[in-house]
Parts: structure tokens; sequence; C-alpha cells
């Protein structure tokens, strides 16, 4: 199965664990060596994967208070496509050029800078920047043992603490990954 599910257990709750950090991985791009890799755009079944994430999170009724993308085409489709699949397309999309191929440091300085009110942050980037964030605001130990954790068009949740300043090594909770392919298809 490729729903993978996490119960966060009671012991661990820490109280100052009220925001959540949503990575949603670029849904599939085409493999073409004669565009530059940032133009590379989705094919169509990455478009109807990103359409599937974003119907199951309308379902879930998991809507993001602010939206974060990489500039680059094939990120910021998915985020289109999967907003306008919540029946959110008007919602502000903030592209940030550090999201793309700068390293999960930089993905850490850009989460640094959410405004205070940004309860539920949807980060839209790229491998490996975002599994490297993922393993280290989770620690290692406490994901999924996976080849990749974060397939194309992957959704991982999770809880984060009340500052988005500070997220030090092992400072989340994983909630769960969820992986397109295992989404019920229409």
């Amino acid at each position: 199965m490729k729903i993978i599910v996490i119960e966060t257990l009671k012991y661990l709750q820490v109280d100052n664990m009220s925001r959540e950090l949503w990575l949603l991985r670029h849904a599939k791009a085409e493999q073409n060596i004669t565009i530059d890799d940032f133009d590379r755009a989705l094919k169509k079944r990455g478009k109807q994967a990103a359409q599937r994430m974003g119907k199951w999170l309308l379902q879930q009724q998991l809507i993001p208070d602010l939206v974060i993308s990489s500039p680059a085409k094939r990120a910021i489709n998915t985020a289109m496509r999967v907003l306008e699949a919540m029946n959110a397309p008007d919602m502000k999309i903030t592209e940030d050029k550090r999201v793309y191929a700068e390293g999960f440091e930089r993905l850490k300085t850009v989460l640094a800078e959410c405004p205070a009110d940004a309860k539920r942050v949807l980060l839209v980037g790229h491998n490996p920047e975002l599994e490297d964030l993922l393993i280290h605001l989770v620690g290692v130990e406490l994901l999924p043992d996976s080849d990749k954790l974060l397939p194309t068009t992957a959704f991982a949740r999770l809880e984060m603490p009340d500052d988005w300043t500070q997220l030090t090594i092992g400072s989340a909770h994983l909630l769960s990954i969820t992986h397109v392919k295992a989404l019920p298809h229409e």
C-alpha cells in the first residue's frame, strides 16, 4: 500500500505543536533533454495526478492557509492544478526561487518567513530537497523504510512547532505520507 499513515502517540504530543507543513512533490514531468530543467512541463499523467491529489485533499478537508511553490514550470503547474481541483483556483500561490534546487536549508529559510497566522502551509517543490527536509524535520529513524519517500505527486503531512523559525532536527511529527498512485480513481 502506498498510503503510509503514522499515528502520533499521545505521549509524543508537544503543547507547542499547532501548525502543519504539507510537502507536495511536483507531478510527473516531461524528460525532454532539449528543454532547460526549469521549463519542463507536466506530462498528461502528471496533470491528472495533480488533479487527483487536489480532489483528495478537498475530500479530506485539507485546505492550506498559504501555498509556496518553486517557480519551475512543473511545480507551479502542479500547485495550480491541485488548487483548481480543490475549488480554490484563486488562492494565491507564492512563487519562491529558493524552493528550486537550493538545498533543504534554503527551504527552512523560506518556511521561517511564513506569517505567524499561517497554520497550514503547502510547500510544492522538488527532490532531493523535499525528502532531505522531511528527513531533517522528522528524523530518519521515524520515517517509513522506503527507497523513495516522495515520488512524484506525493504528499507528506507534518505537525510542526508553533514557531516557523524553530525547525531543528526532529522538531516535527510525521502524520502521513500519501502517494497519488494509492488514491482511488474516479
